[in-house]
C-alpha cells in the first residue's frame, strides 16, 4: 500500500481531529475561552506529517470536527487555495462539551426499564416464582427431590 493512499485518509483525519481537540479545544474550554485559533502548519509539524497539509486543512474545517466539538468557524486566514501551513482557523465555541455519565448515572438510567414487561406477568416477584417453578420442568428440580 502506498504511503499517501486514500484508505489512510480517514484514520489520519481522526488523528488530526483528536490532536486538535487535546491540544487546543480542551485547554480553551478549561480556560472558559469563547474563541480559539488553530494553525494548520502547527498541527502538521506536531504530528510529524509529510505533505499532508491539505488533509490537515480539510480535517480542521470539516463539518464532523465542528459538530463533534460544538464549534463554528469565525474566520479562515491564509492563501486563496486554503491549503497552506499558513492557514489559521479561528473558531467560536458555541456548545458546551457534552458530559459523560458517571457509572452511577448510567445504572440509574436503566432503572425501571422492564417495568411494563414485568407488570404483564403480575410483577417481578410473580415472574421469578414462575420461572423458578418451571426452570427444570415439572417435578425435575434437583433440590426438591427426596432421597
Amino acid at each position: 500500500m502506498r504511503k499517501n493512499s486514500p484508505s489512510l485518509a480517514p484514520a489520519n483525519s481522526d488523528v488530526i481531529r483528536r490532536h486538535a481537540y487535546e491540544k487546543y479545544i480542551s485547554p480553551a474550554r478549561r480556560r472558559k475561552e469563547k474563541t480559539l485559533s488553530i494553525n494548520a502548519g502547527d498541527v502538521h509539524r506536531a504530528l510529524a506529517l509529510n505533505n499532508r497539509v491539505p488533509l490537515v486543512c480539510a480535517a480542521l474545517g470539516s463539518k464532523k470536527f465542528l459538530t463533534q466539538h460544538g464549534l463554528r468557524i469565525l474566520s479562515k486566514t491564509g492563501p486563496p487555495s486554503g491549503q497552506s501551513t499558513t492557514v489559521t482557523f479561528t473558531y467560536e465555541i458555541v456548545k458546551d462539551e457534552p458530559q459523560k455519565p458517571t457509572p452511577d448515572q448510567a445504572w440509574q438510567s436503566l432503572r425501571g426499564i422492564a417495568k411494563d414487561i414485568y407488570a404483564s406477568f403480575g410483577g417481578g416477584e410473580a415472574y421469578l416464582r414462575q420461572e423458578r417453578a418451571n426452570f427444570y420442568g415439572p417435578g425435575q428440580d434437583p433440590l426438591m427431590r427426596k432421597s
